[in-house]
C-alpha cells in the first residue's frame, strides 16, 4: 500500500500528463532539440527562445508516457521565465534525484525541487528515469543551441 506522499507524488504527476503545462509550439525559437527515448518511444521536442540570460519562452510539444510528458510540464512551469543558471542548477537537482535510486535528497535541495520532487518514486525504476529525464536532455540541448548556434540535432537517451 502507498504511503500518502507517495499518493501525493502520483497525483501530481498524473495532474500534469493531463493538464500539461507549456505543450504548444513556437515558430522563432532561438533553440531546438528533439529527443525519444528508443527503450519505450517516448519522444519530445522542446524549442527556447533567450532574453539575455533569461528563458523568455520554453516550449514543447511530444507523445510518450505519463511520466515523461509530466517531467516536461513540470520543467515548463519552474524555468520559463527563470535564468539560464537556475535551468542548470535545476537539472542538475533533478539529475541527481533521478540517480538517488527512490530516497529524497537533502532538505534544501527537495525543496528547490517543488513539484518535481515527485518523482523521487520513479527513480527506484530505472527503465522510467529515462522517460522523466528525456525533456531536459532536450531543454539542455535546445539551450545550448540557443547560446551557442550549435546544431547538435536530435541524440538518444
Amino acid at each position: 500500500m502507498a504511503s500518502a506522499m507517495e499518493q501525493l507524488y502520483q497525483q501530481v504527476i498524473l495532474d500534469h500528463s493531463r493538464a500539461r503545462s507549456g505543450e504548444r509550439d513556437i515558430d522563432a525559437a532561438h533553440g531546438e532539440s528533439f529527443q525519444v527515448n528508443p527503450t519505450c518511444g517516448d519522444e519530445c521536442r522542446v524549442k527556447v527562445t533567450l532574453d539575455g540570460d533569461t528563458i523568455e519562452t520554453l516550449a514543447w510539444t511530444g507523445r510518450g508516457c505519463s511520466i515523461s510528458q509530466a517531467s516536461l510540464s513540470v520543467m515548463h512551469e519552474m524555468l520559463e521565465g527563470e535564468s539560464l543558471q537556475r535551468a542548470e542548477e535545476l537539472g542538475e537537482i533533478f539529475r541527481e534525484l533521478m540517480h538517488a535510486r527512490g530516497k529524497e535528497l537533502d532538505a534544501h535541495k527537495q525543496e528547490e525541487l517543488e513539484d518535481l520532487s515527485a518523482f523521487t518514486g520513479v527513480a527506484k525504476y530505472p527503465a522510467r528515469i529515462k522517460c522523466a529525464l528525456l525533456g531536459w536532455m532536450a531543454l539542455r540541448d535546445a539551450l545550448l543551441q540557443a547560446q551557442y548556434g550549435e546544431e547538435k540535432g536530435g541524440e538518444h537517451v
